[in-house]
């Protein structure tokens, strides 16, 4: 009987390795993340939407597997992106496509930017405001109705009335009306709530507020305060009772402290950060996501007569071109930078173009790839899914050609893209 029982279990395991699912990736150089160093000769095992195992060496290939060489490239976990906005993305026609589009046109436009993301190599993306489309384009994608990352979204933006990403600024008075909290614009902490709940219930993820003016609006103002300390305060406090994170585009500096000082996870742009709320930043743990790819994509298209409005010209003069510094300043000082680029005020698929910024700026090639995977798994609380190629975490890898510890513009030439196991690029 015993003989018996023996004979069936290695049948038992022979069939079930005759049909296994495993995928091996033969990796030439593999990138730890968390070392900063490169390991030649390794084999990634997937099994569905995880890695099963990282093994040393080309694994022998069993029946059933299938084989994916990438024996001349580089792999890496796939890149997170902290500021996108895929519902659209700057052009000289931007402030009529809010009269002209319907969410359907929105919606179907969207789709090819997440597509376009996703072959850029950045599997999870955090979206920072849009009209909500962009959190039905988040449910599309889980449920595998239209390729792209995995989107955290923030819904619609709050702002306060008049604030940038108010939706009517610069309407005329018949069209104006008086948003308040279900659209996004509060005035008091009772409407700060009230917008927070309602961001909830609409299925956001995060928190996004305006802290200061900005420089896409139709307003003269790009970086003036526009929210009190209690309005701040309740958002964060309300943001925390539903377990999610918040995030605050900030170029001013009043804005930026009273946000860093209420709370707020992470400050978007920062663009006229000074040392004293670089030290706060430090103090209260919060990180810094520097867009440089925005600054300098609004900065230069500033230039072309009639591109932007007239309102926009000078902000974007200004305030474009001082990221990339602020963030030199900031990362020289010990603020904790997340990698993320505002892409949709920069082409969506450049995103990789911002490791080239921060390398710049003073940043070394493995902190700056860290931004963008571990640091920024860790603020989504994520990083025991993705962020780094381990066994248990999700199958989200990447190849580039060459090392981007040496080379790291690489990143802008991805080759190859698997998210949760599923190839997208080849």
């Amino acid at each position: 009987m015993g003989r018996f029982i023996c004979i069936l279990f290695l049948l038992t395991c022979i069939t079930c390795s005759a049909f296994s699912q495993r995928t091996l990736i033969y990796c030439g150089r593999l990138l730890d993340v968390k070392a900063g160093s490169l390991t030649s000769g390794v084999t990634i095992v997937v099994e569905g939407k995880r890695i099963a195992a990282v093994e040393n060496g080309y694994s022998d290939v069993l029946p059933g597997d299938s084989v994916i060489d990438l024996k001349s490239k580089t792999v890496l976990p796939g890149l997170i992106d902290m500021h996108v906005h895929l519902e659209g993305e700057t052009s000289k026609d931007e402030d009529l496509e809010m009269f002209l589009l319907n969410d359907a046109d929105i919606a179907f436009r969207s789709a090819v930017f997440a597509k376009r993301t996703l072959l850029a190599g950045f599997t999870t993306v955090r979206d920072l405001g849009g009209s909500g489309v962009n959190t039905a384009l988040r449910n599309a994608i889980n449920q595998g109705l239209t390729p792209g990352p995995r989107i955290i979204s923030a819904g619609k933006s709050i702002a306060t009335t008049g604030g940038h990403a108010d939706p009517t600024n610069s309407y005329r008075k018949d069209l104006m009306g008086d948003p308040g909290p279900a659209d996004g614009v509060i005035n008091g902490p009772d409407d700060a709530r009230k917008a927070v709940r309602q961001r909830y219930k609409d299925g956001a993820d995060m928190i996004k507020i305006t802290a200061t003016g900005g420089v896409l609006s139709l307003a003269k103002d790009g970086s003036g305060p526009q929210f009190t300390d209690d309005e701040l305060e309740a958002i964060v406090e309300t943001a925390r009772d539903y377990g999610m994170h918040t995030a605050a585009h900030a170029h001013g500096a009043e804005g930026m402290k009273r946000a860093v000082l209420a709370g707020i996870t992470t400050i978007e742009h920062g663009t006229n950060m000074t040392e004293e709320i670089m030290d706060l930043m430090k103090s209260k743990g919060t990180f810094y996501v520097p867009t440089i790819s925005a600054g300098r994509f609004v900065a230069e298209k500033a230039k072309e007569e009639g591109y932007f409005h007239e309102l926009v010209v000078p902000k974007a003069l200004s305030i474009g071109p001082q990221l990339q510094q602020t963030f030199g300043m900031a990362y020289k000082r010990g603020v904790k930078i997340a990698f993320g680029t505002d892409s949709g005020v920069s082409p969506h698929g450049e995103n990789a173009k911002e490791f080239g910024y921060m390398v710049d700026a003073g940043m070394p090639p493995a902190e700056a790839i860290r931004a963008a995977t571990l640091t920024n798994a860790s603020i989504l609380r994520m990083a025991d899914r993705i962020g780094s190629i381990e066994a248990g975490k999700l199958a989200d890898i990447i190849a580039v050609d060459h090392n981007p510890l040496t080379d790291i513009r690489t990143l802008e030439r991805v080759v190859f893209v698997m998210k949760d196991g599923v190839v997208f690029k080849r």
